[in-house]
């Protein structure tokens, strides 16, 4: 016997959404958002990198770089080293791909072509040189991991802290964009980093250099700048921000890019939960920058700055 559900869907009748219409009116959008932007029609294939091949080489990375702990539930010590090295290939095969899509976009928006042999020359060498500073930084984010487990008391091993902790997961995403990005792959690098912020709320921008055992406790609603200098051993509590006082406008009225705009926080600085930090400002070696706290003044080295100092910091307006 049919079921009412099965009659129902018998007997009705197909909906004409009228796809010819939209899909017409999608491209004259396009075709609108081209000519006024100035871009040419996509000569074939893909022009821009793909987000979801970005994730999936990252998350190949990161897989290497922690193979125990972050690679596959099934991996065993002793097949540790084929995993890595057949994750690593597949990986670099892929980000090649995605390098030569924006070294060719980027060429085109200034006008030039590249041939097939230098666009290949060139990714390569980017790729390689990802890949042969891989170690070093894999070194580097054990002294975050270890960071993180020495500050914080509720922390019981650095296993947990590299399977759990959000702070890490941004700061992985950090290290690998930090060196797209200064590779000169601002678009690949802010993908990267965009990933880990949508799954953390963790907002560091690729450009941020930040030194070594670094760590971010808790870390929602964290915002470090492109041109943020963060020295060692610092560690933020969530809700920081590290931004921007005011932007630079030119002669037209549009924004001035690429000036150093970010605070500069120097080696063993603490900052609690929901400060915020703007300009070029300097925060000396071994302050502490209290919860809550909005500084637009630098401090020098060893300061404990709180709501209550803060009316006795000259220049500190909001």
């Amino acid at each position: 016997m049919m079921s009412d559900a099965s009659h129902a869907s018998q007997n009705r009748s197909p909906v004409n959404w009228q796809l010819g219409r939209i899909v017409e009116e999608l491209r004259a959008a396009r075709t609108e958002w081209r000519s006024r932007t100035g871009r040419a029609l996509e000569l074939g294939g893909r022009e821009l990198p793909s987000r979801s091949a970005v994730k999936e080489v990252i998350e190949r990375l990161v897989g290497a770089l922690f193979p125990m702990r972050l690679g596959p539930i099934d991996l065993r010590e002793e097949s540790e080293d084929f995993y890595v090295g057949h994750t690593l290939d597949s990986a670099l095969d892929a980000l090649l791909g995605q390098v030569r899509l924006e070294l060719r976009y980027f060429a085109r928006q200034r006008g030039e072509e590249l041939s097939d042999t230098a666009l290949q020359e060139q990714a390569v060498g980017i790729v390689r040189d990802l890949a042969n500073a891989l170690p070093a930084l894999r070194r580097l984010l054990d002294t975050d991991v270890l960071a993180a487990y020495q500050g914080d008391p509720a922390a019981r091993s650095v296993d947990e802290v590299l399977l759990c902790y959000p702070g890490i997961l941004a700061v992985i995403h950090h290290r690998l964009a930090n060196h797209l990005y200064k590779a000169g792959l601002p678009l690949l690098a802010r993908i990267s980093a965009e990933i880990a912020h949508s799954a953390t709320g963790i907002d560091i921008h690729p450009g941020a250099d930040i030194g070594h055992s670094f760590f971010i406790d808790h870390g929602t609603g964290v915002v470090i700048g492109e041109t943020a200098v963060i020295g060692n051993r610092v560690r933020l509590y969530q809700a920081v921000t590290l931004g921007a006082k005011r932007f630079s406008v030119d002669e037209t009225g549009q924004l001035v890019k690429g000036q150093a705009r970010h605070p500069i926080i120097e080696d063993d600085v603490v900052i609690y939960a929901g400060a915020t930090i703007l300009g070029r400002i300097t925060i000396g070696k071994g302050s502490t920058i209290g919860g809550n706290v909005w500084l637009t003044r630098s401090v020098p080295e060893g300061s404990n700055v709180t709501q209550a100092t803060l009316q006795h910091l000259p220049g500190n307006e909001r």
